[in-house]
């Protein structure tokens, strides 16, 4: 016991004699107050900067852009005439569907379900309550992605998702719930 007694003394000492907590320095009150550009080795180079009204100053060469296709076809295009360049993303056509295939997981039970539902139908999946607002399908090739706006509220009525997800990027925008996991699969007319 004595033994026991002086090992847990001498781990609280190590506890007590470690380094102390980090600092963080304060620079003061304006975001940038001691800060400075190494400007060595820049010669004819301008930095950017904000003005007196706190826009940025348009000074120095234009950026240009060399616009390619994307992955998945999407390509940027450039809008003159705007005072500086604008960028655009551009979407491939997208058709509406009648339906959505979900997969929904109860990770208590460790069971995937796939859920099928009519867009405007809401269904209940062990104590979530979904319903399919919308379905949408690229139109060149179907079966490449779906994008599904769904309502996921708990039994109390309580919101606990509201927005598109992406079944090419089911991690992009996902329902937050310790139990259930819900991801679209595809989006079908039939």
């Amino acid at each position: 016991m004595g033994a026991r007694l002086w090992l847990c003394a001498a781990g609280l000492a190590a506890v007590a004699g470690a380094a102390p907590a980090q600092q963080f320095d304060n620079f003061g009150t304006s975001p940038l107050e001691g800060f400075e550009f190494d400007t060595e080795g820049t010669d004819g180079t301008t930095i950017p900067s904000l003005g007196e009204d706190g826009t940025l100053t348009q000074t120095g060469p234009e950026i240009q852009l060399q616009i390619t296709e994307g992955q998945s076809g999407v390509g940027l295009q450039s809008f003159p005439g705007t005072g500086t360049p604008v960028t655009s993303v551009t979407q491939p056509a997208t058709a509406q569907a009648g339906r959505v295939t979900l997969r929904a997981l109860d990770k208590m039970l460790g069971r995937p379900t796939d859920v099928e539902l009519a867009v405007g139908e809401t269904v209940m999946f062990g104590r979530l309550a979904i319903r399919a607002v919308e379905c949408r399908y690229p139109a060149e090739d179907p079966s490449s992605d779906a994008y599904a706006h769904l309502e996921i509220l708990d039994p109390e009525g309580n919101t606990l998702f509201d927005g598109w997800m992406i079944a090419s990027s089911p991690a992009l925008s996902a329902l937050e719930h310790p139990r259930y996991d819900v991801w679209v699969l595809r989006c079908t007319d039939a």
